[in-house]
């Protein structure tokens, strides 16, 4: 009888209709996967119709959730999550590519401190440029920061070169301790997306578990958000409800309608300046205000999705 070893590493890979950014996704994978790590590589995909299943199952070395029925990113990493076998689980979105060293620098850091429920790696967009990927957990406070345009300074904690702890980390590529996540039963399909990671690590962190940044693991996001704001509005919507739900969830509605009165200063101040300089997005910046202040307004991706 042959005993099969249990991996430590699973690689979790949500994709929606992102083929091309799919491959190049496992393509990574498979360069930068650490010597001497046992792995396995899943992909939900999130009832695509661009050849993403067939393109998967071609490849033959991954294991394939292929959905009929499309469903929200914390539901999808939590369905990874249980599914796995690893005892860590690395979340990637379809758009993200690991850089070499990033899995064994993750995996490192959550082997030195068994107390990391997650840790994040540093994300760079297309051009390789490093983009915030870790901040303190949203509240009254944070919002104020926001309103004094203080934000880079006091709500964003990616920096540095060390590993550090931070209140939480972005998914697209976040290491989780699976123990942790089961424990506080993984991530919550309320937030359908947007916010979802950060309520997962803020309820990890509420059963004694916290986060890492770890600067030395890398990987490329790229951005496939479309700056037109007709097909960007559900995106908006969908944020500034869930961060309406985040706070109500953790904080009462009194704190989550003083975060939307500053949320909404702060890009009504935006807009303002924006219509004075050149290039810059005044009606999106009028839609994120307008959005804040009235977060149950308009049309979300969930709504779009399942009408």
């Amino acid at each position: 009888m042959v005993t099969l070893l249990a991996p430590t590493l699973s690689y979790c890979v949500v994709n929606t209709n992102g083929r091309e950014y799919l491959l190049a996704c496992l393509d990574a994978i498979e360069r930068t996967h650490p010597a001497g790590v046992e792995r396995e590589i899943l992909v939900l995909d999130n009832a695509s119709d661009d050849g993403s299943v067939e393109a998967v199952r071609a490849r033959g070395d991954v294991r394939l959730i292929a959905l009929e029925r499309r469903t929200g990113k914390a539901e999808n990493d939590s369905t990874l999550m249980r599914a796995a076998g690893g005892r860590y689980c690395l979340l990637l979105n379809e758009d993200s590519e690991l850089r070499p060293g990033a899995a064994e620098a993750l995996v490192a850091a959550l082997e030195a401190d068994p107390r990391a429920g997650a840790a994040g790696a540093q994300l760079l967009d297309s051009s390789g440029v490093p983009v915030p990927c870790a901040w303190r957990f949203p509240g009254v406070g944070t919002a104020l920061a926001g309103a004094l345009f203080l934000h880079r300074w006091l709500t964003v904690q990616s920096k540095g070169s060390a590993t550090r702890r931070v209140d939480w980390a972005q998914s697209s590529a976040l290491l989780v301790r699976r123990e942790a996540a089961a424990e506080v039963g993984f991530m919550d399909p309320a937030f359908f997306v947007y916010y979802d990671e950060c309520d997962f690590a803020k309820r990890l962190a509420e059963a004694g578990w916290h986060s890492l940044f770890v600067p030395a693991a890398e990987a490329v996001h790229h951005d496939q958000l479309s700056t037109d704001l007709a097909r960007g509005l559900p995106r908006i919507v969908e944020f500034h409800r869930n961060r309406d739900l985040y706070m109500r969830k953790h904080h009462g509605r009194a704190a989550a309608l003083a975060v939307r009165v500053l949320t909404a200063w702060s890009y009504s101040v935006r807009a303002l300046a924006a219509a004075v300089l050149p290039g810059h997005p005044v009606k999106v910046y009028r839609a994120h205000a307008l959005q804040a202040l009235l977060p149950r307004r308009g049309t979300s991706i969930a709504d779009a999705t399942h009408p």
